[in-house]
């Protein structure tokens, strides 16, 4: 079990896949450079997920995502050496990684999707909602996620513009309330909505 702090990255995208691991605790995001060094996000890690697949495969590929994490977190780590006979002597775990490379293709199209057939406010609301439900604390008030506005528009690929004009926008309207690197989802029904 290893023990990591927030914004400690758990996995280079392009670096070789030397190993797999499970999120325990805490949790992190998946993300994929693009073009200009800015950073794609393709979806949270929570407790129980599994990243670094490429370590599974019978040749040495290099990881295809940067899994960062967002809070302190617990990781189980297994280097591809330890892990590679576990496969072979366990086939039902082949059998779960391959459930797991699937959803993740299916993540993958459902984003493409996103972004060509969604607006702007429904892909901000969609992962503010997404979010509430992934990382999202109980708070007396709603639901406490910590996220800064830098970090929902690169989520949702909305300019930090758009991103505070919608949340201004939701915060008159009661359905959130928005305080220095803190959103909280005051209407989880609303946001869903929008999205």
């Amino acid at each position: 079990m290893r023990i990591v702090s927030r914004n400690e990255v758990l996995q280079h995208e392009d670096e070789p896949g030397s190993h797999f691991s499970m999120l325990v605790s805490g949790f992190a995001d998946l993300s994929k450079a693009a073009p200009g060094g800015k950073r794609v996000f393709l979806r949270w890690i929570s407790p129980g997920d599994v990243f670094g697949l490429a370590a599974l495969q019978p040749q040495s590929h290099p990881f295809l995502t940067t899994v960062t994490a967002g809070s302190e977190a617990s990781v189980m780590v297994w280097n591809r050496d330890a892990i590679q006979p576990l496969l072979d002597r366990f086939p039902k775990l082949r059998e779960n990684v391959c459930s797991v490379a699937n959803g993740y293709l299916s993540l993958l199209a459902d984003l493409l999707m996103s972004r060509i057939s969604e607006t702007a406010q429904q892909r901000l609301a969609r992962i503010i909602a997404e979010s509430a439900q992934t990382i999202g604390r109980s708070a007396p008030n709603g639901i406490e996620l910590d996220l800064t506005n830098e970090q929902l528009s690169e989520m949702a690929d909305v300019s930090r513009f758009t991103s505070s004009r919608f949340v201004s926008e939701w915060q008159r309207r009661g359905i959130l309330k928005k305080t220095r690197g803190k959103l909280i989802v005051q209407s989880p029904e609303q946001l869903q909505l929008l999205g």
